[in-house]
């Protein structure tokens, strides 16, 4: 009997193992290997469809969608963001108070502890950093669960630590819920939501102070603003390419649905009205609306019933990613076409039909 093959497919496994053992074990979270070769390193998501509601979403997506695992065994990942700076994707895990880097060399690890919550006790079971974002100076922001404040880390993104400004903590006096998503203007505006998640028994948190969920508008030389305070759950967040509207989802089974707000001549954002009720579509899959993104053309891809929701910029749906899991949030890396997910415990990534 021919055993050649066999015995080369032993010897060629020791010498794989050994040089997969000589550059390190694999961080928490982390999935594949550090070559470079981005479609054949992360494994595939194999449970993957895109439901066509208009045929234009083919220019934006495959009609068989390459989707792959980057990480999985969080406890809840969150508010994900290209930082083009460094060629990584940040992403929260909001219950563990934990804030993750990824790359391609590296995959998924821990880079900043106590990322929400400083206290010594814990506080709730949502604890942790949720929405992040990179501000004009290259610092990283963020909406802090714990501490109840959009903080701004002071330490750099190649040696972070936990040590914050906090930007702004309170409405009049009152402390905030427990801010959860954010987005910033080319002026500097930080607009963000401030459910009560992060609150030891939410809503009914005896240290609740305020008796509403804002949408806020905060700028370093101006201050704060209320924009909107009739959402259940406002969440997810985010400017048009223009910034000429605000799109604001509510995480609601009652009343699942997207905002926007119009720019008026003075600057602030008004005329609330929802673009989509998806509340009569939770039969679409699990999830709720959650996190958004535009991407430069427009196109909105939002998480909710089922997945990736899919906008025009004329706020018309074009079809549903989904994936067979909750989705929290998302973010673009449009230089290189992906999609960045995260989805229940997972992350992971979609290929787009639109790198630059």
């Amino acid at each position: 009997m021919h055993r050649s093959k066999p015995i080369l497919l032993f010897v060629f496994s020791i010498i794989l193992f050994a040089g997969l053992s000589c550059k390190g074990g694999k961080s928490a979270g982390q999935e594949g290997n550090s070559t470079t070769d981005t479609t054949a390193v992360w494994p595939l998501w194999e449970e993957v469809t895109l439901e066509i509601l208009d045929s234009s979403v083919l220019n934006l997506l495959a009609a068989e969608p390459l989707v792959q695992k980057l990480g999985a065994g969080y406890s809840w990942p969150e508010g994900p963001v290209w930082v083009e700076s460094e060629e990584m994707l940040l992403f929260t895990d909001v219950p563990e108070n934990v804030i993750y880097s990824w790359d391609e060399e590296n995959g998924a690890r821990v880079y900043l502890e106590k990322s929400g919550y400083t206290g010594a006790e814990e506080y709730s079971t949502e604890q942790g950093a949720n929405g992040l974002i990179i501000d004009a100076t290259g610092q990283l922001v963020m909406c802090q669960h714990g501490n109840r404040a959009v903080a701004r880390m002071e330490a750099s993104l190649k040696d972070p630590k936990p040590e914050y400004s906090l930007l702004v903590s309170d409405y009049q006096g009152k402390a905030f819920n427990s801010p959860n998503d954010l987005c910033l203007s080319k002026d500097g505006n930080i607009y963000f939501t401030d459910p009560p998640y992060g609150l030891p028994g939410q809503e009914n948190s005896e240290i609740k102070e305020l008796d509403f969920q804002g949408v806020y508008q905060w700028n370093p030389d101006s201050g704060l603003e209320l924009i909107y305070d009739g959402l259940t759950r406002p969440n997810g967040i985010a400017l048009s390419p223009d910034e000429s509207h605000l799109y604001v989802a509510n995480s609601d089974h009652e009343k699942a649905l997207w905002m926007v707000f119009e720019r008026n001549e003075e600057g602030r954002f008004v005329d609330g009205r929802v673009f989509y009720d998806a509340t009569a579509n939770l039969d679409e899959g699990p999830g709720l609306p959650d996190g958004l993104k535009v991407d430069q053309h427009g196109n909105i891809f939002a998480t909710g019933p089922g997945g990736v929701w899919i906008f025009n910029p004329s706020l018309e749906p074009l079809g549903i990613l989904k994936v067979g899991q909750p989705m929290a949030n998302c973010a673009l890396d449009e230089k290189r076409g992906w999609l960045y997910m995260t989805a229940n415990d997972y992350l992971l990534r979609a290929k787009l039909n639109t790198a630059n």
